[in-house]
């Protein structure tokens, strides 16, 4: 099975370097020109399936990249992060050594705690190796979800500085999975 992880494009928020969360932001229209652009690398890959997360950037995201060649499903389990109190803040404010601590797993402010975010990934993970065996799989999401999902796929030792891996606006990487 074969796995390719897509960040969305790029937001306003991104832009103006701004923490998101589960703010419903669609993408701006730097943000669509890049998507354009990966949209052409992609053009000769070839998806069984796009699972997407639910809100608005990444469903346009999908969109851009792959139109109707293929069936897109939206899937809650691999929404960004609720940041709490830290939505709509200045990305600075964001400490992502404390909270991508997994043996921490902090909470305060509201910030949806590491290890929710590696219970779900690893659920969504689970059920597409079992639905798609032989099978290539586009995930479109967001920075969170796509960091915790592939430190489960790489089996990354959870203590170790998880915060390290970057996953920036269109980030691809495509990853073969063991069945």
């Amino acid at each position: 099975m074969k796995i390719t992880f897509v960040r969305h494009a790029q937001t306003e928020q991104n832009y103006l370097e701004v923490c998101q969360g589960l703010q419903n932001n669609p993408l701006c229209d730097d943000g669509r020109r890049q998507a354009l652009k990966l949209k052409e690398k992609l053009k000769d890959k070839h998806f069984d399936y796009c699972y997407m997360s639910p809100m608005l950037r990444t469903v346009e995201t999908a969109i851009i990249l792959i139109g109707d060649r293929v069936e897109t499903i939206p899937d809650k389990r691999i929404i960004e992060r609720n940041l709490g109190k830290l939505e709509n803040v200045p990305r600075k404010f964001y400490d992502y050594k404390k909270y991508w601590d997994y043996n921490l797993n902090c909470s305060d402010r509201g910030v949806e705690p590491v290890q929710d975010i590696f219970k779900r990934c690893e659920d969504f993970l689970n059920y597409i190796k079992e639905k798609h065996k032989g099978q290539s799989i586009l995930i479109v999401s967001h920075s969170s979800p796509i960091r915790a999902m592939i430190h489960i796929i790489e089996n990354t030792d959870r203590s170790s500085k998880l915060y390290k891996k970057v996953i920036d606006n269109l980030f691809c990487e495509e990853y073969e999975i063991k069945e």
